[in-house]
């Protein structure tokens, strides 16, 4: 565990909202780059580089989901079992939708073919969200974990 995360007892289901409303954001502010980047020479350096960031930071939450939260819970609630293994397909199908969004970055595709990448990406995070928190909220909030709080939800978490 983190230093910060033994000195305190973590509300793991607020994490998880707390770090989705942070992914939320960051596919804002992907989205405001696309559409500036409309107006400005040569975008791609910043539209890039926010899409490295969101992409990063999505990538990093559902990994530590897969490697750390959802094996704890599947141990703790095995009767999860099938909410957890939609979840991680979800994750697998949104890596996917973050790969095609990357290509389309280094190719220099155009802000409608990025917005329709980012449109694919913001309508499967969504439902993934919602999914996730209705399935899941109620049980994070009776559970005491022993596992790092970024561990577990990425480097937006904390």
């Amino acid at each position: 565990m983190g230093e910060g995360d033994a000195t305190r007892l973590i509300a793991w289901h607020h994490e998880m909202t707390r770090v989705h409303a942070r992914l939320r954001a960051a596919l804002d502010v992907v989205r405001d780059a696309v559409e500036v980047g409309r107006d400005v020479p040569e975008p791609e350096r910043d539209l890039l580089l926010y899409c490295q960031g969101f992409c990063t930071a999505l990538d990093g939450h559902h990994a530590g989901e897969d490697r750390t939260l959802f094996p704890e819970l599947r141990r703790l609630r095995p009767e999860l079992s099938h909410v957890l293994d939609r979840l991680e397909q979800d994750h697998s199908m949104i890596e996917h939708l973050i790969g095609g969004l990357r290509r389309a970055i280094d190719l220099g595709g155009t802000p409608v073919e990025l917005e329709r990448h980012l449109d694919g990406i913001g309508a499967i995070m969504e439902s993934h969200f919602r999914y996730e928190e209705r399935e899941l909220l109620e049980v994070l909030a009776g559970l005491r974990l022993q596992v790092a709080v970024r561990r577990a939800f990425g480097p937006l978490a904390g």
